[in-house]
Formats: structure tokens, sequence, C-alpha cells
């Protein structure tokens, strides 16, 4: 037999894994997951390098299914403080219309890279600004992405409803429905893989109902069934937004998202909620997922997702930590405690478990991207895995180690992997000058500033 050239990790004897029949640890070869080591016993295949576990609790790479990356760019920014989403939104659409693409470049690279510390190994960021300069936007995210080695599902989003026609951004962040079309088709062809294991995904995403015309909803959904992409959108997340579906297309938002084509299985929304029951159970019937961004949600005073009666009636739920301006951090394992605590206060503690949140942030994400390669500990699976360590002072005395994580409020991965690569080695990405990152990127935030002020 000839040997093959990908060597075969024996990630060994975890401290505890959140997968069923793998104390023993997991084999990885190439970018797949070939064996799951059973308590007590050694792997059948022949090992040629071993990682001892012993002290670090093993958890399937975490997926975000909704962002922003451009927005670290302006975190804490004094005029948005202290405001609901829409007038949050009026103050910060005039500086986002001055980024350059260099600050889009060190924008995606900081988020990646922050999202990757904390144990996320798949991200899905929804870039919906296109000013005249940074018309190749998505392409300097694949690029950054491709750099990093990290799995990304990039949303081709798009505003076209502008101030003059009743819309909220201004008009130098949108653009023709024409010009919408043709470059997400574009990007599609350019980048779009959908085989298994795939690095590099493109979906369809508006920005929201009011910001994007009819005609764009529609037409987007005709686009992403032919090429057959996914979709995605802001939806439900506050009261003004209903009050401006009903007063700008005569529907609440669920119903104009039926008019309007979305109302599938290809779909999955950010916020979801302001949803009646009967809103849930078209929603459920229908298979359109959710996405939970419960730190945006509580900083905007947005409301808390319905995600049982969500989940009850037949959508996924998965997590996302939002844009980076709405939620001021990119960091996975933080959000899922910020999930499970908020959602408890709707549900109560024995409702909403840590086993839950976890689920909720592995195979129901990577259900929304709609994705069966990622987003659990399973042989044939993608090896994308994420490995915490309990020694800070914070887990002094804690118990049960899955549990611990998020009670006792992990922040960051000591090991990532990301298809069989290591890409997080003690608590440090490999080969990234973090100081140097910062650098750059707080330098970038500074000129934004200066852009925005003149």
């Amino acid at each position: 037999m000839v040997k093959s050239d990908q060597p075969i990790i024996w990630i060994k004897n975890p401290l505890d894994v959140f997968a069923e029949n793998c104390e023993g640890g997991v084999v990885v070869q190439g970018q797949k997951i070939i064996e799951l080591v059973q308590m007590g016993q050694t792997p059948k295949a022949t090992i040629d390098e071993t990682y001892d576990a012993s002290t670090s609790v093993l958890l399937p790479g975490l997926i975000n299914t909704h962002h922003h990356f451009y927005q670290t760019l302006t975190r804490a920014y004094p005029e948005a403080l202290n405001k609901e989403l829409f007038p949050w939104l009026k103050s910060l659409y005039k500086v986002w219309a001055n980024i350059q693409p260099e600050m889009l470049s060190v924008s995606t690279e900081l988020a990646l890279s922050e999202l990757l510390l904390s144990g996320c190994t798949t991200a899905s960021d929804h870039h919906y600004l296109f000013p005249d300069q940074l018309e190749n936007a998505i392409d300097i995210q694949v690029e950054e992405a491709q750099k990093l080695g990290m799995r990304v599902v990039l949303t081709r989003g798009s505003m076209s409803l502008g101030e003059k026609d009743g819309g909220l951004p201004p008009q130098s962040v949108v653009q023709t429905k024409e010009q919408i079309l043709s470059d997400s088709e574009r990007l599609i062809k350019s980048y779009h893989d959908a085989n298994e294991g795939s690095m590099t995904q493109i979906a369809l995403a508006p920005c929201s109902p009011f910001s994007v015309s009819t005609d764009l909803m529609i037409e987007t959904a005709e686009l992403a069934e032919q090429q057959n992409v996914r979709l995605h959108t802001h939806l439900a997340e506050t009261i003004d937004e209903e009050n401006f579906c009903l007063e700008k297309f005569g529907f609440r938002t669920v119903d104009y998202l039926e008019s309007v084509g979305w109302l599938s299985g290809r779909t999955w929304l950010a916020h979801g909620i302001h949803f009646n029951q009967e809103e849930v159970k078209k929603l459920g019937e229908n298979n359109v997922g959710i996405c939970h961004c419960p730190t945006s949600n509580m900083m905007l005073a947005s409301g808390i997702c319905h995600s049982l009666e969500l989940e009850n009636a037949g959508s996924i739920i998965g997590l996302g930590v939002d844009g980076s301006a709405s939620n001021d951090g990119s960091n996975m394992i933080a959000e899922l405690r910020q999930a499970m605590y908020l959602q408890r206060l709707r549900y109560g503690a024995s409702k909403i478990t840590h086993q839950k949140t976890y689920n909720w942030a592995t195979k129901g994400s990577a259900a929304l991207l709609g994705r069966s390669d990622i987003g659990e500990i399973a042989v044939g699976k993608q090896a994308d895995l994420a490995l915490f360590k309990l020694d800070e002072l914070r887990f002094s005395g804690s118990h049960d180690s899955l549990a611990a994580l998020l009670l006792c409020g992990a922040q960051k991965a000591d090991r990532v992997m990301v298809a069989g690569k290591w890409k997080v080695v003690d608590g440090g990405i490999v080969g990234k000058d973090e100081s140097e990152l910062i650098n750059r990127h707080s330098t970038a935030a500074k000129k934004l500033r200066q852009l925005s002020d003149a």
C-alpha cells in the first residue's frame, strides 16, 4: 500500500468534548475527520502525529452566520452611542461612505483574526456598502480570507433605496438594481464553490426592507434560484422596521418577504425578533432560518428572538456576532454565553442549556449556511476544531468543563484547526503579528474618522 503524504493526526484524550463516543479523541487526515476514538481505546489508523489534548476542551469549530467586518473601524463611535437602530444607522452611514479599499482589507483581516482566536472556523459576512471606491469589496474580502485560511460565506449585500426614494441610506452608498445584479452574478461565477469542503461561498443579501426596492428583492431571489446560492437579509430587528414596511409596502415584514418570493429553505434572516404567532408558523413551515445576534440586540435594545417558538415551528436557529459596531466585538465563544443568558430570560434556565447553545453555534449555524460538511465532530466531516484550556483564574474551581467554557466566560481558544490545518497555536494565529495588525487597523480607523470629519 502506498502511504499517503497527508499525515494522520491524533488529537488525543481531550479533557471534555462536545460529541458522542470520542472521549479518546479525534483522528484527522487531510481536511477530514477519519476516526473517533472511544474512551480508553487507541486509533485503528497508523498515527504520524499526536497532540495531547488532556488539558483542553474540544469543540467543533464555531460558525458565525452574520457579521459586518467593516464595522470594526467604528467601534464605540461617539456619534453613534446610546441610540436605537435607525438613528444609529443614520449617524454611521455618512462615516461608512468614506471607507477606502485598504480600510476594508484591514478591517476584514482583523475581524476574521478576532473570530479565529475565539474558536470560530467559518464566518459569514454581510457587506452591503458599495460607494464608488468600494465596487470590488467582496473581491477584497475573498483575498483576505484566503490569506488567513478561514472558511467564509461572503454575502453580496446591496442597498438601492436611498433617502431620495424614501429609504434610510444616503445616495452615496446605494447602487442601481442593474449594477447589483450584474456584480452578484460575477461574484458567484468567480468565487462560489459548492463542493464539499468549500472554503469560499457566495450568497445574495439585499440589506433590509428599508434600504432596497421590491424589484431588487424579487430579482435577487430569482437569481439565487438560478445559481443555486443562498439568500440573506436583516428582518424584523426592530418595531421601526415593522412600521416602515407597513407604511412603504402595506405589509408586515413576513408578508412582505412572502410577496417577493423569499419564503424558502434557501433563506436565512438576521435577528428575526418581532414576529407574531402566525408569522412564526409561516416561517417554520417554509424552513426559513434565523440567525440570533444576542449582543447586538441588547446593545441596540432591539428585543429578544423567539428562538424556541421558531425552532418548534420548523425554523433552524444559528448564531452570529453581528457587526462590530453594534456588538463592538467579534468573539464567538463570548457570543454563546450571551445567547444562553439572554434566551434564559425568555424561557428559563432549564430550557436553554449550554448544550443547546453549542448546537446553535455549530450544527444550527452550519444548516443556516446550507452546509452538511461542517458543524460537528463526526467521521467524514471537515476537520474544523477548536480547543480551549481552563488554565485561567476564571475557571478555577469549575467541575463540568463544557459548561465552564460558557458559565465562567471563556474568551480565547488555545488551538484552532481549519480544514485539517492548525491556524491558532498556543493562543496566537500562526504567522500573524497581532501588534502589527492592531497598529494598521487603528491607523485606518483614525483615517476614516478624519475623512468623515472633513
